[in-house]
């Protein structure tokens, strides 16, 4: 059965999901980055931690996850270094504060490093990349969470989805080149829809308390994700580790408290690291197109080109499921 879907315009939806944030205690900073950052995940990046993973972080403000009045600490303990403790508030923010900083000493050096600890999870990764694609810059960004994947079938959970994100600025009207993936097989988001929907998850994907590979979304939820291609991305859960929780000196997946649950932020870590093309090869973005055209026409998809609009600004009105905004309206003071 499809899902009933409500359309409003850009400014309701983000209206009642700014009041939702207020009411659960976000200070007009941090909801207006979270809302910022949702809208961008559901309009051009992947709706599914769009909408309706902003419920997580209502609950989350709710119960303690996320110190919604926090303020990050930014410093720049190097030139091309700028590092963030975001006291347990959302990671966006830290980031948004950080970023006309961070697109500047990126053209300047060449290179720039933004690194943040103590945050709730971060969300579509795919939004750090894709603004700053946006200015010129390409990018990587880097984030874990608390443990959900084992390393490996029988394993326990050991490292969190862990995802990378990598962006490259394309010339207008094209969309810039975004690739967003977890390290697991699937996101945890996925695995948790299912479980609401009670349908069955593709095998591979996790496995259940006991270690066993599982196809029921709710035991998979009581075990573990399993990592995509074996090995090879046990090792990139750990390279995204190292990256985001050892360099930002937040907690390792191990230590992280659960996104979901406690009343503790969880203390986990950012890393985005942004390059200046344009030092080397001014056409940079030109001749990535007629590049990534070439493939294109071989067959070859590449990701984050989906002909969309090219940012919020051009939006008008958006879709979303009438259950998800039932659920947020929930939140809104009455």
């Amino acid at each position: 059965m499809a899902e009933e879907k409500a359309r409003l315009s850009i400014a309701e939806i983000r209206d009642i999901a700014t009041d939702a944030c207020l009411a659960c205690g976000a200070s007009a900073a941090a909801a207006k980055s979270l809302v910022e950052a949702t809208l961008s995940a559901a309009l051009l990046g992947r709706p599914e931690v769009g909408f309706p993973h902003f419920i997580d972080y209502l609950h989350s403000l709710l119960e303690g996850r996320i110190d919604g009045k926090a303020q990050p600490r930014i410093q720049n303990p190097l030139p091309a270094f700028i590092h963030s403790d975001a006291k347990g508030g959302i990671a966006q923010l830290g980031f948004d504060l950080a970023f006309e900083d961070l697109v500047k000493r990126g053209r300047t050096f060449g290179v720039a490093i933004f690194s943040q600890r103590n945050s709730y999870t971060a969300g579509e990764l795919g939004y750090y990349v894709r603004r700053l694609a946006g200015h010129g810059l390409v990018s990587m960004a880097v984030a874990n969470a608390h443990a959900l994947m084992a390393a490996a079938v029988g394993g326990k959970p050991v490292f969190g989805t862990n995802p990378l994100a990598f962006g490259a600025p394309l010339p207008a009207p094209h969309a810039p080149l975004v690739i967003d993936q977890a390290a697991s097989a699937t996101a945890f988001v996925k695995v948790v829809r299912a479980a609401a929907e009670n349908v069955a998850i593709p095998e591979g994907w996790a496995t259940d308390e006991a270690g066993e590979p599982t196809t029921d979304p709710t035991k998979a939820i009581l075990g573990a994700l399993l990592p995509f291609g074996g090995y090879k991305g046990a090792n990139i859960a750990l390279l995204v580790e190292v990256l985001s929780a050892g360099l930002s000196g937040a907690a390792w997946s191990l230590d992280a408290g659960n996104f979901r649950s406690g009343n503790e932020p969880p203390n986990v870590g950012l890393t985005v690291i942004a390059i200046a093309p344009a030092a080397v090869d001014p056409s940079f973005a030109v001749r990535s197109a007629d590049h990534f055209r070439r493939l294109e026409e071989l067959g070859v998809h590449t990701p984050g080109r989906r002909a969309r609009r090219g940012s919020l600004d051009n939006a008008e009105v958006i879709e979303i499921d009438a259950r998800l905004l039932d659920d947020i309206m929930t939140f809104m003071p009455s």
